[in-house]
């Protein structure tokens, strides 16, 4: 029910007692004086607490306390990073789904908020139906690398290559259901090679093997990716985006490479709770979106690949439909099932 803008105190007709027109005027006066300032109070009204569900020091965590930072010094209001850690960042997601809708309590992820439910047996929400979409913080391609070692210098030759040793060509992922992974599996179908996917724990760990030869190739984010092409001990083949980076403009693209029409996306997004006020949910967008568009932040994300969106949230839940579907699709054209 509605407060209404202005109080009013009923006066009792000069018949009743004086002390029950003065109780009346008071318990009036009392009510003014706590409903206007209630429903009158910006968003937002207290400490804003945004969950990064995987341990600090990562991707996710940085861009999260990136965006923190700047939502902080816009809206003059303590903005906290609550690193919440666990079960492929579901713990965290599903500890914002039940947090009160008011907009203090949200959620920045990465897109395998979206691929968990396809790959996982078992996820405690929705990640559609129980999540107020906020904005689209920022989306990249990743990197397509090999060993240097390997005799290819273009992905047609690496396909060749996979296609005259079937089985024996090994792609390293950070973990099973991860952007990279799903990348890699769109790669085997759409390139028909059989390739070996060898799921490890981390970024670090796998890219350490691809640079140890162990394993032949990888696709991972230009965050991971990028410092080892740079320093030599991997080389990059191609980028799995729709167009060229401006940072690897000489780099083409999968598409270009051989497989029209290949593209896949790592990519940041905040959701609040679900049935979030229309209000919270717009003024964060638009914080979110002036934050992304001050220099240091852009080119921050610039240098790791990625491009800044801020996209509205009614624009990230149609495209949180089309992420789904194509996941859904890779997932079961593959038959990947995670336990």
């Amino acid at each position: 029910m509605s407060m209404p803008s202005v109080c009013a105190v009923r006066l009792l007709p000069w018949s009743q007692p004086l002390a029950a027109f003065a109780t009346a005027a008071l318990l009036g006066a009392a009510w003014c004086a706590i409903a206007v300032p209630a429903a009158a109070q910006p968003f937002p009204a207290r400490p804003i607490r945004i969950v990064v569900p995987y341990p600090p020091g990562g991707a996710v965590d940085a861009v999260g306390r990136m965006l923190a930072q700047r939502l902080q010094e816009n809206f003059g209001q303590t903005v906290l990073v609550d690193n919440r850690a666990g079960a492929s960042g579901t713990i965290g997601s599903e500890f914002v789904a039940r947090a009160p809708a008011d907009g203090h309590t949200l959620l920045v992820n990465a897109s395998i908020h979206v691929i968990n439910p396809h790959v996982l047996k078992s996820v405690p929400f929705d990640a559609l139906r129980d999540f107020t979409p906020v904005t689209l913080i920022a989306r990249g391609p990743l990197l397509f690398v090999i060993n240097p070692a390997l005799p290819a210098r273009t992905v047609r030759e690496f396909i060749a290559l996979a296609k005259r040793q079937p089985g024996a060509m090994t792609f390293a992922t950070s973990s099973l259901g991860s952007a990279g992974h799903l990348a890699e599996e769109q790669f085997r179908l759409q390139s028909a090679t059989a390739l070996t996917i060898v799921p490890y724990k981390g970024s670090g760990p796998a890219l350490a093997d691809v640079i140890g030869g162990h394993v032949m190739a990888m696709i991972d984010p230009v965050l991971s990716a990028l410092p080892h092409v740079q320093s030599g001990r991997l080389r990059a083949l191609a980028v799995t985006s729709g167009k060229r980076l401006a940072i690897l403009p000489d780099l083409p693209t999968v598409a270009e490479s051989g497989l029209p029409g290949f593209e896949f996306y790592s990519w940041y997004g905040m959701w609040g709770p679900p049935a979030m006020p229309k209000e919270a949910t717009q003024v964060l967008q638009a914080a979110s979106a002036r934050a992304l568009r001050q220099g240091d932040f852009s080119e921050r994300l610039g240098a790791q690949g990625f491009e800044p969106v801020g996209s509205s949230s009614a624009d990230f839940a149609q495209f949180l439909q089309q992420e789904s579907a194509l996941y859904s699709r890779i997932v079961k054209q593959a038959k990947i099932v995670v336990d």
